[in-house]
């Protein structure tokens, strides 16, 4: 991020630019909650710096990260359940839904630029020398620590980008790098095994148990058989609903129980009304990704990128963030839509 921020002389205005593709690029393959927790801190710490406000490039860094993870398998919790449960690859992902994200993130970037360039210009004409600001080199505390992680990093991307042909599945690639991290951390593994999610993990367990009940007693099939009523038929329509409602759905309750709900109702669909699985799935991937962003609350990296602006004195109120990242969300949902019935339908 400090290499990054010299790069473009510490200009609010690219750093906003270079932190919002930034974060759409990384989350492609850390999760979106990590992403967002050094950005905002970083960029918090160069609003201080550089007398700008940090609100509107926070607001922006979120929304892309979630956008940027719904790119691939390894992006999103909800797209490594829908690739696991259905057998999709992680390129198969790219060549999907990373075609959606990319054209929605050109259209996001301009977006914000238009909502945010004009404001955060004006600070630019209070930067000082910045030859007296942090080197970037002052970030790494443990230089061969970081090499050895940074290489960790790498292998678990290539594993996760080949592993079609390599037949590993995503479970088998995740243990083997934690397993690997704790082998190299040494005497920091059990500080690190405190600060796994126990909580969530079990979450997942309870989740998938009750979703496989719902399937076995044929409330799922009801479901379904409703959206194929509602569309009678039409694809668009069935596509549309999907993608509305995975929306709506992942604006308000989190999106990763409803992503596993929905799979075994749009197989449904897909076998009763005849209508390419993979369609539906996208579909399904793109409304529960980008309709998290519109809240808050809607995606956990929302939170967390608000909580760091809080703690640092900068609220970001209810308003405010619907005011800037519902009409983006709705323009990446319609985004969505178009290139779903012009590719697919």
């Amino acid at each position: 991020c400090l290499r990054f921020a010299k790069l473009v002389k510490y200009r609010a205005t690219r750093i906003f630019l270079a932190f919002m593709i930034m974060s759409a690029i990384l989350a492609m393959f850390i999760d979106s909650i990590t992403v967002i927790l050094f950005l905002a801190a970083v960029t918090v710490e160069l609003a201080q710096l550089l007398k700008f406000d940090p609100v509107p490039v926070i607001l922006a860094e979120i929304f892309c990260a979630n956008l940027g993870g719904s790119a691939t398998m390894c992006g999103d919790p909800p797209n490594i359940i829908i690739g696991t449960a259905l057998g999709y690859s992680f390129s198969d992902f790219v060549s999907n839904t990373g075609v959606i994200a990319g054209i929605s993130l050109v259209c996001i970037v301009i977006y914000f630029w238009l909502c945010f360039a004009k404001k955060l210009k004006k600070s630019e004409s209070y930067l000082e020398s910045i030859e007296s600001f942090p080197d970037p080199h002052e970030a790494i505390l443990d230089r061969a620590r970081f090499i050895q992680s940074s290489l960790i990093f790498g292998l678990a991307v290539v594993l996760l980008v080949s592993h079609a042909n390599t037949h590993l599945t995503v479970a088998f690639i995740g243990t083997f790098i934690a397993l690997l991290t704790l082998v190299c951390a040494g005497g920091q593994a059990m500080d690190l095994l405190r600060k796994v999610d126990y909580k969530t993990l079990l979450f997942f367990v309870g989740l998938f148990v009750v979703v496989g009940g719902l399937e076995e007693t044929g409330v799922l099939e009801i479901v379904a058989g409703l959206i194929a009523d509602w569309s009678n038929g039409s694809l668009y329509l069935m596509v549309a609903i999907i993608l509305w409602l995975s929306a709506l759905a992942s604006a308000v309750v989190d999106n990763i129980p409803f992503a596993a709900t929905m799979i075994p109702i749009i197989r449904t669909l897909a076998q009763s009304q005849s209508v390419p699985l993979a369609t539906l799935a996208w579909t399904l991937s793109m409304g529960t990704d980008i309709g998290g962003s519109a809240t808050p609350i809607g995606a956990s990296a929302n939170v967390v990128g608000t909580a760091v602006a809080m703690k640092a004195g900068y609220p970001i109120s209810w308003g405010k963030y619907c005011k800037y990242c519902v009409p983006a969300t709705l323009l990446v949902v319609t985004i969505s839509m178009i290139c779903i019935f012009v590719r697919y339908v």
